[in-house]
Protein backbone atom coordinates (compact mmCIF):
# COMPACT_ATOMS: atom_id res chain seq x y z
CA UNK A 1 0.00 0.00 0.00
CA UNK A 2 0.73 3.39 -0.86
CA UNK A 3 1.58 5.79 2.17
CA UNK A 4 0.64 9.24 1.68
CA UNK A 5 3.82 10.25 3.31
CA UNK A 6 5.91 9.04 0.31
CA UNK A 7 4.06 10.79 -2.31
CA UNK A 8 3.50 14.23 -3.58
CA UNK A 9 -0.93 14.65 -2.31
CA UNK A 10 -1.53 15.62 0.44
CA UNK A 11 -4.88 13.01 0.78
CA UNK A 12 -6.11 10.04 -0.71
CA UNK A 13 -8.92 11.97 -2.55
CA UNK A 14 -5.90 13.60 -4.85
CA UNK A 15 -4.35 10.43 -5.28
CA UNK A 16 -7.31 8.89 -6.56
CA UNK A 17 -8.42 11.64 -8.85
CA UNK A 18 -5.21 11.78 -9.96
CA UNK A 19 -5.00 8.70 -11.08
CA UNK A 20 -8.24 8.36 -12.35
CA UNK A 21 -7.59 11.21 -14.89
CA UNK A 22 -4.55 9.52 -16.52
CA UNK A 23 -6.54 6.44 -16.67
CA UNK A 24 -9.34 7.82 -18.80
CA UNK A 25 -6.86 9.41 -21.01
CA UNK A 26 -6.20 5.96 -22.02
CA UNK A 27 -9.31 5.28 -22.25
CA UNK A 28 -10.75 3.78 -19.39
CA UNK A 29 -14.19 4.63 -18.10
CA UNK A 30 -15.91 4.12 -14.48
CA UNK A 31 -17.66 0.44 -14.32
CA UNK A 32 -21.18 1.82 -13.56
CA UNK A 33 -21.19 3.76 -16.98
CA UNK A 34 -19.65 1.12 -18.85
CA UNK A 35 -22.33 -1.23 -17.11
CA UNK A 36 -25.12 1.13 -18.40
CA UNK A 37 -24.63 1.52 -21.65
CA UNK A 38 -23.54 -2.58 -22.12
CA UNK A 39 -27.34 -2.57 -20.38
CA UNK A 40 -28.96 -0.82 -23.03
CA UNK A 41 -27.67 -3.01 -25.91
CA UNK A 42 -28.97 -5.82 -24.32
CA UNK A 43 -32.19 -7.63 -24.73
CA UNK A 44 -32.80 -7.86 -20.94
CA UNK A 45 -30.27 -7.58 -17.87
CA UNK A 46 -28.52 -10.98 -17.35
CA UNK A 47 -27.59 -12.24 -14.11
CA UNK A 48 -24.37 -14.26 -14.11
CA UNK A 49 -23.01 -16.60 -11.55
CA UNK A 50 -19.87 -18.74 -11.62
CA UNK A 51 -20.30 -22.26 -13.54
CA UNK A 52 -18.94 -24.81 -10.99
CA UNK A 53 -17.06 -24.53 -7.74
CA UNK A 54 -14.17 -21.59 -7.63
CA UNK A 55 -11.07 -22.67 -6.23
CA UNK A 56 -9.05 -19.33 -4.00
CA UNK A 57 -5.46 -18.82 -3.41
CA UNK A 58 -5.32 -15.82 -1.88
CA UNK A 59 -7.50 -13.31 0.41
CA UNK A 60 -7.74 -10.78 -2.69
CA UNK A 61 -9.41 -13.06 -5.34
CA UNK A 62 -12.80 -13.39 -3.22
CA UNK A 63 -12.93 -9.81 -3.96
CA UNK A 64 -12.27 -10.35 -7.79
CA UNK A 65 -14.90 -12.86 -8.16
CA UNK A 66 -17.26 -10.18 -7.11
CA UNK A 67 -16.19 -7.65 -9.62
CA UNK A 68 -15.78 -10.03 -12.49
CA UNK A 69 -19.43 -10.53 -12.44
CA UNK A 70 -19.54 -7.37 -13.54
CA UNK A 71 -16.92 -6.56 -15.38
CA UNK A 72 -17.50 -9.61 -17.80
CA UNK A 73 -21.15 -7.70 -18.02
CA UNK A 74 -19.31 -4.71 -20.03
CA UNK A 75 -18.16 -6.69 -23.52
CA UNK A 76 -21.14 -8.51 -26.16
CA UNK A 77 -21.17 -8.68 -29.75
CA UNK A 78 -21.65 -4.51 -30.11
CA UNK A 79 -18.99 -3.81 -27.80
CA UNK A 80 -16.22 -7.18 -27.44
CA UNK A 81 -13.59 -4.91 -25.65
CA UNK A 82 -14.22 -3.09 -22.12
CA UNK A 83 -11.89 -0.63 -20.40
CA UNK A 84 -13.22 0.13 -17.14
CA UNK A 85 -12.40 2.05 -13.76
CA UNK A 86 -13.58 1.11 -9.91
CA UNK A 87 -12.91 2.48 -6.26
CA UNK A 88 -13.04 -0.31 -3.46
CA UNK A 89 -12.76 0.48 -0.37
CA UNK A 90 -12.62 -3.39 1.70
CA UNK A 91 -12.63 -4.33 5.15
CA UNK A 92 -10.26 -7.28 3.99
CA UNK A 93 -7.52 -3.84 4.10
CA UNK A 94 -9.16 -1.35 6.52
CA UNK A 95 -6.95 2.10 6.24
CA UNK A 96 -6.74 1.50 2.18
CA UNK A 97 -8.29 2.65 -0.83
CA UNK A 98 -8.26 0.44 -4.15
CA UNK A 99 -8.64 1.72 -7.64
CA UNK A 100 -9.31 -1.53 -9.95
CA UNK A 101 -8.43 -0.94 -13.60
CA UNK A 102 -9.69 -4.09 -16.10
CA UNK A 103 -9.64 -4.60 -19.42
CA UNK A 104 -12.07 -6.74 -20.73
CA UNK A 105 -12.13 -8.32 -24.12
CA UNK A 106 -8.29 -8.44 -25.07
CA UNK A 107 -6.57 -11.27 -25.38
CA UNK A 108 -3.15 -10.22 -26.68
CA UNK A 109 0.03 -8.86 -24.05
CA UNK A 110 -0.47 -5.41 -24.76
CA UNK A 111 -3.36 -5.78 -22.37
CA UNK A 112 -0.69 -6.34 -19.36
CA UNK A 113 1.58 -3.89 -20.79
CA UNK A 114 -0.94 -1.14 -20.94
CA UNK A 115 -2.06 -1.59 -17.21
CA UNK A 116 1.86 -1.72 -16.05
CA UNK A 117 2.39 1.13 -18.16
CA UNK A 118 -0.51 3.26 -16.70
CA UNK A 119 0.29 2.10 -12.55
CA UNK A 120 4.32 3.41 -13.05
CA UNK A 121 3.06 6.02 -14.89
CA UNK A 122 0.27 6.81 -11.72
CA UNK A 123 3.34 6.17 -9.38
CA UNK A 124 5.75 8.66 -11.09
CA UNK A 125 2.87 11.73 -10.97
CA UNK A 126 2.81 10.79 -6.86
CA UNK A 127 6.23 10.91 -6.84
CA UNK A 128 7.09 7.37 -6.28
CA UNK A 129 10.02 7.11 -8.31
CA UNK A 130 11.89 4.01 -7.48
CA UNK A 131 9.89 0.86 -9.11
CA UNK A 132 9.89 -2.66 -9.60
CA UNK A 133 7.38 -5.01 -11.06
CA UNK A 134 7.95 -8.99 -10.01
CA UNK A 135 6.14 -10.72 -13.02
CA UNK A 136 5.55 -14.63 -13.51
CA UNK A 137 3.91 -16.80 -15.90
CA UNK A 138 1.82 -19.86 -14.56
CA UNK A 139 0.53 -20.63 -18.36
CA UNK A 140 -2.90 -22.10 -18.72
CA UNK A 141 -4.98 -24.37 -16.57
CA UNK A 142 -3.82 -27.59 -19.33
CA UNK A 143 -0.23 -27.19 -19.36
CA UNK A 144 0.70 -26.54 -16.01
CA UNK A 145 -0.95 -29.82 -14.71
CA UNK A 146 3.34 -31.00 -14.44
CA UNK A 147 3.66 -28.07 -12.45
CA UNK A 148 0.62 -28.76 -9.95
CA UNK A 149 1.82 -32.54 -9.45
CA UNK A 150 5.21 -31.26 -8.80
CA UNK A 151 3.91 -28.65 -6.25
CA UNK A 152 2.04 -31.66 -4.73
CA UNK A 153 5.52 -33.75 -4.43
CA UNK A 154 7.21 -30.85 -3.43
CA UNK A 155 4.49 -30.32 -0.38
CA UNK A 156 4.48 -33.99 0.81
CA UNK A 157 8.24 -33.95 1.55
CA UNK A 158 7.80 -30.72 3.52
CA UNK A 159 4.76 -32.05 5.21
CA UNK A 160 5.73 -32.09 8.68
CA UNK A 161 7.19 -28.49 8.42
CA UNK A 162 3.55 -27.34 7.64
CA UNK A 163 0.93 -25.76 10.28
CA UNK A 164 -1.38 -28.60 10.72
CA UNK A 165 -4.46 -26.81 10.04
CA UNK A 166 -2.58 -26.18 6.52
CA UNK A 167 -1.60 -29.89 5.72
CA UNK A 168 -5.81 -30.48 5.11
CA UNK A 169 -5.46 -28.24 2.35
CA UNK A 170 -1.97 -29.24 0.46
CA UNK A 171 -3.97 -32.32 -1.08
CA UNK A 172 -7.06 -31.03 -2.40
CA UNK A 173 -5.13 -27.28 -3.31
CA UNK A 174 -1.50 -27.49 -3.42
CA UNK A 175 -1.35 -24.43 -5.26
CA UNK A 176 -3.40 -22.85 -2.90
CA UNK A 177 -1.37 -24.38 -0.17
CA UNK A 178 1.83 -22.68 -1.76
CA UNK A 179 0.88 -19.12 -1.63
CA UNK A 180 -0.19 -19.49 1.80
CA UNK A 181 3.42 -20.92 2.41
CA UNK A 182 4.55 -18.16 0.55
CA UNK A 183 2.74 -15.36 2.28
CA UNK A 184 3.85 -16.96 5.36
CA UNK A 185 7.45 -16.93 4.29
CA UNK A 186 8.31 -20.48 4.56
CA UNK A 187 11.48 -21.64 4.88
CA UNK A 188 11.02 -24.05 2.46
CA UNK A 189 9.90 -22.04 -0.50
CA UNK A 190 13.36 -21.01 -1.70
CA UNK A 191 13.00 -24.61 -3.62
CA UNK A 192 9.78 -25.07 -4.96
CA UNK A 193 9.00 -25.07 -8.41
CA UNK A 194 8.79 -22.88 -10.60
CA UNK A 195 5.98 -22.39 -13.05
CA UNK A 196 7.80 -20.76 -15.79
CA UNK A 197 9.93 -24.37 -16.13
CA UNK A 198 6.34 -26.23 -17.39
CA UNK A 199 5.29 -23.46 -20.01
CA UNK A 200 5.10 -25.21 -23.42
CA UNK A 201 6.50 -22.99 -26.42
CA UNK A 202 3.83 -20.76 -27.32
CA UNK A 203 3.34 -19.97 -24.14
CA UNK A 204 7.37 -19.12 -23.36
CA UNK A 205 6.87 -16.92 -26.61
CA UNK A 206 4.22 -15.13 -24.82
CA UNK A 207 5.17 -14.50 -21.99
CA UNK A 208 8.92 -13.15 -23.82
CA UNK A 209 6.69 -10.84 -25.80
CA UNK A 210 5.26 -9.25 -22.61
CA UNK A 211 8.70 -8.71 -21.09
CA UNK A 212 9.56 -7.35 -24.61
CA UNK A 213 6.88 -4.80 -23.85
CA UNK A 214 8.39 -4.25 -20.75
CA UNK A 215 12.18 -4.08 -21.45
CA UNK A 216 10.72 -1.09 -24.48
CA UNK A 217 8.79 0.68 -22.22
CA UNK A 218 11.97 0.74 -19.76
CA UNK A 219 9.98 -0.45 -16.83
CA UNK A 220 12.24 -2.39 -14.09
CA UNK A 221 11.20 -5.89 -13.88
CA UNK A 222 12.14 -9.33 -11.85
CA UNK A 223 11.20 -13.16 -12.52
CA UNK A 224 9.68 -13.97 -9.51
CA UNK A 225 8.12 -17.47 -9.17
CA UNK A 226 6.74 -16.40 -5.99
CA UNK A 227 3.81 -14.40 -7.55
CA UNK A 228 1.20 -17.18 -7.96
CA UNK A 229 -2.80 -17.44 -7.73
CA UNK A 230 -5.41 -19.96 -7.66
CA UNK A 231 -5.82 -21.40 -11.95
CA UNK A 232 -9.12 -20.97 -11.71
CA UNK A 233 -8.72 -17.67 -11.57
CA UNK A 234 -5.95 -16.34 -13.36
CA UNK A 235 -3.31 -17.59 -16.71
CA UNK A 236 -0.44 -17.05 -18.52
CA UNK A 237 0.94 -13.57 -16.10
CA UNK A 238 0.54 -12.22 -12.76
CA UNK A 239 2.33 -9.38 -11.39
CA UNK A 240 3.40 -7.44 -8.12
CA UNK A 241 4.55 -3.72 -8.38
CA UNK A 242 6.23 -2.27 -5.47
CA UNK A 243 8.51 0.81 -4.32
CA UNK A 244 11.33 0.39 -1.25
CA UNK A 245 10.35 2.20 2.27
CA UNK A 246 12.70 5.15 1.84
CA UNK A 247 13.80 4.80 5.73
CA UNK A 248 13.67 0.94 5.59
CA UNK A 249 14.79 0.27 2.42
CA UNK A 250 12.25 -2.83 2.88
CA UNK A 251 10.26 -3.53 -0.35
CA UNK A 252 6.44 -1.60 -0.10
CA UNK A 253 4.19 -3.50 -2.50
CA UNK A 254 1.25 -1.53 -3.75
CA UNK A 255 -0.28 -2.59 -6.78
CA UNK A 256 -0.58 -6.55 -7.80
CA UNK A 257 -2.86 -7.99 -11.03
CA UNK A 258 -2.70 -10.00 -13.46
CA UNK A 259 -4.80 -12.04 -16.74
CA UNK A 260 -7.70 -13.56 -14.90
CA UNK A 261 -9.17 -15.41 -18.13
CA UNK A 262 -10.28 -18.72 -16.36
CA UNK A 263 -12.45 -16.99 -14.25
CA UNK A 264 -13.90 -14.61 -16.63
CA UNK A 265 -14.73 -17.37 -18.81
CA UNK A 266 -16.37 -19.39 -16.16
CA UNK A 267 -18.89 -16.73 -15.25
CA UNK A 268 -19.78 -15.89 -18.41
CA UNK A 269 -20.08 -19.47 -20.04
CA UNK A 270 -17.65 -18.32 -23.45
CA UNK A 271 -14.17 -17.64 -23.92
CA UNK A 272 -13.18 -14.45 -22.24
CA UNK A 273 -9.87 -12.44 -21.90
CA UNK A 274 -9.76 -10.38 -19.08
CA UNK A 275 -7.03 -8.52 -16.78
CA UNK A 276 -6.51 -6.50 -14.34
CA UNK A 277 -4.86 -4.08 -11.76
CA UNK A 278 -5.15 -3.11 -8.08
CA UNK A 279 -3.57 0.28 -7.23
CA UNK A 280 -3.29 0.10 -2.93
CA UNK A 281 -3.25 3.44 -1.24
CA UNK A 282 -3.39 4.69 2.06
CA UNK A 283 -7.30 6.26 2.86
CA UNK A 284 -6.48 9.33 4.99
CA UNK A 285 -8.09 12.53 4.87
CA UNK A 286 -10.57 13.98 1.96
CA UNK A 287 -11.40 10.41 0.02
CA UNK A 288 -14.00 12.45 -2.00
CA UNK A 289 -13.04 12.75 -5.72
CA UNK A 290 -12.99 15.41 -8.00
CA UNK A 291 -15.04 14.78 -11.10
CA UNK A 292 -13.54 16.66 -14.47
CA UNK A 293 -15.09 16.96 -17.65
CA UNK A 294 -12.30 16.02 -20.26
CA UNK A 295 -12.23 17.38 -23.87
CA UNK A 296 -12.99 15.77 -26.76
CA UNK A 297 -10.42 13.40 -28.35
CA UNK A 298 -9.18 15.59 -32.09
CA UNK A 299 -6.86 12.78 -32.79
CA UNK A 300 -6.75 9.19 -33.51
CA UNK A 301 -3.54 6.92 -32.78
CA UNK A 302 -3.56 3.64 -35.15
CA UNK A 303 -0.57 1.64 -35.77
CA UNK A 304 0.60 -1.32 -38.04
CA UNK A 305 2.84 -3.77 -36.60
CA UNK A 306 4.35 -4.89 -33.62
CA UNK A 307 7.23 -2.99 -33.79
CA UNK A 308 5.12 0.11 -34.45
CA UNK A 309 2.95 -0.84 -30.85
CA UNK A 310 5.14 -1.01 -28.99
CA UNK A 311 6.50 2.46 -29.91
CA UNK A 312 3.28 3.85 -29.88
CA UNK A 313 3.55 3.87 -26.26
CA UNK A 314 5.86 7.21 -26.25
CA UNK A 315 4.08 9.10 -28.69
CA UNK A 316 1.00 8.67 -26.12
CA UNK A 317 3.19 9.64 -23.39
CA UNK A 318 4.07 12.89 -25.59
CA UNK A 319 0.74 13.89 -26.72
CA UNK A 320 -0.34 13.65 -23.21
CA UNK A 321 2.03 15.51 -21.97
CA UNK A 322 1.07 18.37 -24.49
CA UNK A 323 -2.65 18.03 -22.75
CA UNK A 324 -3.73 16.83 -26.45
CA UNK A 325 -6.73 14.38 -25.63
CA UNK A 326 -6.64 11.46 -28.29
CA UNK A 327 -8.37 8.22 -28.70
CA UNK A 328 -6.10 4.79 -28.95
CA UNK A 329 -6.28 1.47 -30.56
CA UNK A 330 -3.53 0.17 -28.81
CA UNK A 331 -5.86 -3.18 -27.96
CA UNK A 332 -7.05 -3.54 -31.84
CA UNK A 333 -5.07 -5.69 -34.18
CA UNK A 334 -6.07 -4.86 -37.60
CA UNK A 335 -5.58 -2.02 -39.26
CA UNK A 336 -9.35 -1.64 -41.20
CA UNK A 337 -10.72 -2.14 -37.70
CA UNK A 338 -8.78 1.18 -36.67
CA UNK A 339 -9.54 3.31 -39.26
CA UNK A 340 -13.06 2.08 -38.81
CA UNK A 341 -13.16 2.94 -35.72
CA UNK A 342 -12.11 6.34 -35.91
CA UNK A 343 -13.91 7.06 -38.88
CA UNK A 344 -16.77 6.25 -36.50
CA UNK A 345 -15.33 8.50 -33.72
CA UNK A 346 -15.74 11.22 -36.38
CA UNK A 347 -11.84 12.52 -35.89
CA UNK A 348 -10.75 14.61 -38.52
CA UNK A 349 -6.95 13.65 -37.28
CA UNK A 350 -4.93 9.84 -37.70
CA UNK A 351 -1.75 9.48 -36.35
CA UNK A 352 -0.37 6.13 -37.78
CA UNK A 353 3.06 4.44 -37.12
CA UNK A 354 3.70 1.63 -39.06
CA UNK A 355 7.26 -0.46 -38.91
CA UNK A 356 8.88 1.82 -41.04
CA UNK A 357 7.96 5.00 -38.96
CA UNK A 358 8.55 2.72 -36.23
CA UNK A 359 12.45 2.40 -37.58
CA UNK A 360 12.58 6.42 -38.26
CA UNK A 361 11.28 7.55 -35.16
CA UNK A 362 7.87 9.42 -37.32
CA UNK A 363 4.92 9.02 -37.65
CA UNK A 364 2.68 9.86 -40.41
CA UNK A 365 -0.69 12.74 -39.80
CA UNK A 366 -3.35 12.07 -42.27
CA UNK A 367 -6.19 14.82 -42.44
CA UNK A 368 -9.46 12.93 -42.29
CA UNK A 369 -11.54 16.02 -44.41
CA UNK A 370 -8.44 15.97 -47.27
CA UNK A 371 -7.54 12.33 -47.18
CA UNK A 372 -3.59 14.15 -47.80
CA UNK A 373 -1.05 13.03 -44.45
CA UNK A 374 2.68 14.45 -44.00
CA UNK A 375 5.56 11.97 -42.46
CA UNK A 376 6.53 14.06 -39.42
CA UNK A 377 8.92 13.33 -36.73
CA UNK A 378 8.21 12.45 -33.29
CA UNK A 379 10.10 15.02 -32.10
CA UNK A 380 8.37 17.30 -33.87
CA UNK A 381 4.90 16.20 -33.61
CA UNK A 382 3.48 18.59 -31.17
CA UNK A 383 5.05 21.84 -32.91
CA UNK A 384 3.01 20.69 -36.18
CA UNK A 385 -0.70 19.65 -34.60
CA UNK A 386 -0.47 23.35 -32.80
CA UNK A 387 0.48 24.49 -36.03
CA UNK A 388 -2.20 23.08 -37.82
CA UNK A 389 -4.94 23.91 -35.04
CA UNK A 390 -5.73 20.03 -34.97
CA UNK A 391 -5.85 19.80 -30.78
CA UNK A 392 -7.98 22.87 -30.34
CA UNK A 393 -11.21 20.98 -32.23
CA UNK A 394 -13.23 19.84 -30.27
CA UNK A 395 -15.85 17.06 -31.81
CA UNK A 396 -19.21 15.85 -30.20
CA UNK A 397 -18.82 12.50 -28.15
CA UNK A 398 -20.15 9.91 -30.37
CA UNK A 399 -21.21 6.15 -28.07
CA UNK A 400 -19.60 3.76 -29.37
Amino acid sequence: MLRLKDTRHAHTGAFLTSAIKLAEYYGFEHLDGALERAQKKMSSPRAISPRGTIALARRDEKSLLTVAKKTTLCVNANQPTSLVWRIEHTKDRPGSAVLELHIIGAPTTVAEALLLTIVSIIADEAGVKERTVSINSIGSHESSNRFVRDVGIFLRKHIESISPSLRPRAALDPVGTLVQLIERQHPAIARLPQSVEYLTEDERKRFWELLEYLETLHLSYELNPQVLGSRDCWSHSLFEISTKDPDTGSKIRFAAGGRYDPLATKIRGVATPAVMVSISCEARGQSRLKPKKHPAPAVYVAHLGNAAKRKVFSVLEILRHAKIPVHQSLLMERVGEQMAHAKQLGVPCIIIMGHKEALEDSVLVREVATNSQDSVPIDRLIPYLRRHRIHTWKPARVSV
